[in-house]
């Protein structure tokens, strides 16, 4: 006779480790924000033709990375209080 276990459900909703975030924070705040107005500062001085899109995407990496981790701080703090 084989019982049925039911599976664990107690996992968090929100699943960046603590350091995850706080690297991820750093980064999209400080690294890619200060990369991409490197990019964009230097582009015209040597003449790079990809200058624009590359701050761009640095741009839109750095914003995605703020999303997902403020999301992720969102539901820990609403897990926190609940």
């Amino acid at each position: 006779m084989t019982e049925n276990i039911e599976p664990k459900t107690d996992v968090p909703d929100w699943l960046l480790p603590d350091r995850v975030y706080d690297v991820l924070k750093w980064v999209a705040l400080i690294i890619l924000p200060a990369l991409a107005t490197l990019v964009q500062t230097l582009g015209p001085v040597w003449g790079w033709t990809w200058a624009d899109p590359a701050a761009t995407t640095i741009s839109a990496v750095a914003l995605t990375i703020g999303v997902i981790i403020g999301a992720s701080a969102l539901k820990a703090r609403a897990a926190k209080t609940e």
